[in-house]
């Protein structure tokens, strides 16, 4: 005897518009649910060349911390090759690493700013 499954259950109905005392259909509306944005954080990467006193001045001109959060910054890229100097969107970390960037080339420094999704 071949085996037969049972037949599956009907899909259930989409709900129906509801119909006021008027005769009117009432549909009601879903809110639209958006999600943030990503994040991305800015990364200096360390390289044997750039002076640690420009690296501590990006840190201040571009992401406007103080001298004590720029030092310790820049000592952890010295140390362990690379620092999160902030999180941003997209749209501004990118900006902050091509302000970097150019800056860096400008002077004649080799260093390397990155994003990556936080």
């Amino acid at each position: 005897m071949p085996s037969e499954e049972p037949p599956s259950p009907p899909a259930p109905a989409p709900p129906s518009p509801r119909r006021d005392d008027a005769g009117a259909v009432v549909v009601e509306r879903k809110t639209a649910r958006t999600k943030p944005p990503r994040m991305y954080q800015v990364v200096l990467l360390n390289d044997d060349y750039t002076p640690m006193e420009f690296v501590v001045m990006v840190l201040q001109q571009f992401f406007r911390l103080d001298l004590e959060s720029s030092t310790l910054i820049m000592l952890k890229i010295h140390h362990e090759g690379r620092g999160v100097c902030g999180v941003f969107s997209k749209d501004v970390a990118s900006t902050k690493v091509e302000l970097v960037v150019s800056a860096a080339r400008r002077d004649g420094h080799p260093l390397q700013c990155i994003m990556e999704v936080a």
